[in-house]
């Protein structure tokens, strides 16, 4: 018999339970031992859904904020530069961790990096939009089993009477994934430390009677140096003898030269992605021994179509011919990245609802699949033909293609993706039209998003207030907020943002081809959720989207305001996007419209537009091989999207949380007016790559980190600044914070901004106004 498993589960909670959970605790609404109930609640909930399902339920995959930072604390690596004195509560170091802590009133900058305990680094899970927090590995890290939160939760699934699968990340993705604190050290070096605790590990989950063992390897789909390579066998030959079955787990790429080494590692089961490599499957058949496990993820864990189960079967058909009881299926991945069920999007119509599957329905998939390789089709045929219904009405509906949209692409002149003039023209015809101070200080766009916003929006959505009431309130919350930026000193505005949910869902409510569903919420990191859009058809734009809130903004002072879009790259990433035609297509259309909204803004007196793309970077593809043409045409949708203005319109851009310095040629390409980047967490380390670089266009080093509750001194953005300098000529340089501010209050925004304007006018003083231009 064919067995079916998940990869991990979406730990949100269908209505978002964990994130307000989170919140509330971090409020001091509740206790840790309430929010402790909180999590048993959601894993025995979301345990049960697994087990009217599958085989297994998958125990490990939770984790209050992050599972990097859970395999933190279970291998006894916290970093020695929180001063944890092992008194404190797992839980409280935990959110430490994650969250930073405020610098004491009194402390000044000169402690070590900002000074407090700033968060660990945080950066993207691969490809995806998920977030992940860096390990901090040094030469003198050492490593024990120093929590017992899983053996916890295992224990608490076979309670419930459920058979387990534990799941860990392996060890050398782990040590990859981390980060090196130390000059000239090797992560790797640390792994011999590193497996006798993964051997106590498993050796505690075999003691408990867990017979599979699920280890996370994701960086067998990367381009791995050879010494990583040779790494894996002495490692997974050392785990062989824990006496548990171990199911090397690999994802999100194709293996290609690691398959061969993947197949002949001493586990007794490899999972394979076969969505992102189909052809690995098929490879994997023939090399791994039969006497092995096959694990198929034949249902894309990342993305919320429903599965064609004529592909799906056509594929696995030859795997269950050989494999026989030793071919396992699965999600292609962790089902972390899609929501939780599609069972309660009744605003969804019924056509567009029938070509979904959330992570609940892909359990439901895996079933009907398992049942027509084991039982035959005609045992399925009834879920098979409404499967079948769903694909053909999707493949042929006439509400997925636009004939316009194709025409407007196909006519696009040469040229159509450049500005008009080179940039040291763009920037003497910016620079003497803006007139702006050296280190001009603005912010990255969003302002706190109160609970009265919210609610306003909320009721107007529900229609318990008309347009009238609605345009009256918001306009006062952007009132507020540009006022509040004056009394500051900023100098360059925004108007705040007041009336956006998201920054990706706002622009996909109002563009063509876009659907929404009432509950798609995922995880981001933490309790940062997004609900993504689905792009279901060709992409238009109807009606200006942003020219209303933006100009009346501008109306309130002569100060520079910005026109704030989302970009192309990073609406078609953060989207859960049609797989009926390329992504390169779909990027192309979107740039088109948010082309139109930048020139509409243009019209309307806004001289500055940022063109935000946080997640060009995550783009990439995983392998090196596939960057160029990513690439190619991920930065062509940027330009277009960004060249239909005039070259005294300065056009910025924004992006954070991710490592640039591999396509630093790329970026210069994109070839904005001023990018804005987040550093702090970094300590300013992501610059130094722009600075190698030469990079020519002027550029905003975020100064403070907005994701962690600390007000940042003068002093400590000041020396950020400083560092900064060291690398980038002063009169290229913006100040501004990492981020956006809707998570914030505005106490501790006020705080922080005027800290922040501050620092500028030191820096403007200390380099005066000639030097910096």
């Amino acid at each position: 018999m064919t067995t079916i498993h998940t990869l991990g589960f979406p730990r949100l909670g269908a209505n978002r339970e964990l994130k307000f959970a989170l919140e509330r605790y971090w409020r001091g609404d509740i206790t840790a031992d309430q929010l402790e109930a909180a999590g048993r609640e959601l894993r025995a909930r979301h345990w049960a859904v697994q087990k009217a399902a599958l085989d297994f339920v998958t125990v490990g995959d939770f984790a209050f904020y992050d599972h990097v930072a859970s395999h933190i604390q279970l291998l006894g690596c916290e970093p020695a530069r929180f001063e944890f004195s092992g008194g404190e509560p797992e839980l409280a170091r935990y959110f430490t961790m994650a969250r930073g802590v405020a610098e004491e009133s009194g402390c000044g900058g000169c402690g070590h990096r900002e000074g407090g305990k700033p968060a660990l680094e945080m950066t993207k899970w691969f490809d995806t939009n998920y977030h992940y927090l860096v390990p901090e590995l040094a030469p003198d890290t050492s490593f024990r089993v120093a929590s017992a939160r899983l053996f916890g939760e295992v224990a608490e699934a076979q309670a419930l009477g459920y058979p387990v699968k534990a799941v860990l990340l392996g060890p050398l993705s782990f040590l990859w994934l981390g980060k090196g604190k130390a000059a000239g050290f090797e992560r790797l070096s640390l792994l011999e430390k590193l497996l006798p605790v993964y051997g106590e590990i498993l050796v505690r989950l075999k003691g408990l009677g867990v017979e599979w063992v699920q280890i996370d390897e994701p960086i067998l789909g990367l381009d791995l140096p050879d010494v990583w390579k040779n790494a894996f066998e002495r490692a997974y030959s050392r785990l062989a003898g824990s006496g548990v079955k171990l199911l090397l787990a690999t994802y999100f790429s194709p293996l290609e030269d690691n398959l061969h080494l993947a197949c002949k590692l001493p586990v007794a089961g490899l999972h394979i992605d076969g969505v992102r490599a189909p052809q690995d499957l098929a490879a994997a058949a023939d090399w791994l021994p039969a006497h092995k496990i096959l694990s198929a993820g034949i249902v894309d864990g990342r993305n919320i179509w429903r599965a064609d189960p004529d592909a799906a079967l056509a594929a696995l058909r030859p795997l269950h011919q050989k494999r026989k009881e030793n071919l396992w299926l699965a999600p292609s991945c962790s089902l972390l990245h899609v929501p939780v069920s599609a069972a309660g999007e009744t605003a969804l119509d019924t056509e567009l609802k029938s070509w979904l599957a959330f992570a609940t329905e892909k359990l439901a998939e895996l079933q009907l699949f398992k049942r027509a390789l084991d039982e035959g089709e005609a045992a399925v045929a009834e879920g098979l033909a409404v499967a079948r219904l769903a694909c053909a009405s999707r493949r042929n509906s006439v509400r997925v293609h636009d004939p316009a949209v194709a025409e407007r692409l196909a006519a696009l002149p040469a040229g159509a993706d450049s500005r008009f003039s080179s940039f040291p023209v763009r920037q003497a015809l910016q620079r003497a039209h803006f007139n702006l101070p050296p280190f001009p200080a603005t912010t990255i766009g969003s302002f706190p998003q109160t609970a009265e916003i919210r609610a306003v929006r909320a009721s107007w959505k529900r229609g318990s207030i008309g347009a009238a009431e609605y345009r009256q309130r918001m306009q006062s919350e952007i009132a507020y907020a540009v006022g509040k930026q004056l009394e500051l000193g900023l100098d360059v505005l925004v108007h705040g943002e007041a009336e956006r949910n998201d920054m990706v869902e706002y622009f996909g409510e109002q563009l063509a081809g876009f659907a929404f569903s009432r509950n798609g919420w995922v995880q981001s990191y933490g309790s940062r959720c997004v609900k993504p859009p689905i792009v279901y058809g060709d992409v238009s734009r109807p009606a200006a989207m942003t020219v209303e809130w933006t100009a009346y903004a501008q109306g309130l002072t002569d100060k520079p305001m910005k026109g704030m879009l989302t970009g192309p790259v990073t609406i078609l990433q953060w989207s859960f996007v049609r797989d009926d035609q390329p992504r390169q297509d779909t990027a192309a259309q979107i740039a088109l419209a948010i082309r139109d909204e930048a020139a509409d803004l243009e019209r309307n007196g806004i001289g500055i537009v940022q063109i935000d793309e946080p997640a060009i970077r995550e783009g990439l593809p995983l392998r090196r091989s596939q960057w160029k043409a990513y690439l190619a045409w991920a930065t062509r949708a940027f330009r277009l999207s960004a060249s239909g203005v005039a070259d005294a319109t300065q056009i910025h851009t924004h992006m954070c949380y991710a490592e640039f310095n591999d396509i630093l040629p790329e970026i210069a390409a994109m070839d904005a007016d001023v990018i804005t980047i987040e550093t702090s967490r970094s300590d300013m380390e992501l610059l130094q790559g722009f600075g190698a670089f030469d990079y020519p266009n002027e550029i905003g080093p975020g100064v403070y980190d907005i994701h962690s509750p600390r007000i940042p001194t003068v002093e400590a953005m000041e020396r950020l600044l400083e560092k900064a300098a060291a690398v980038i000529p002063a009169g290229n340089l913006w100040v501004n914070p990492d981020c956006g501010l809707k998570t914030r209050g505005w106490p501790e925004t006020e705080a922080a901004l005027a800290n922040m304007v501050e620092a500028a006018r030191r820096m403007r003083a200390r380099y005066g106004q000639a030097d910096a231009a």
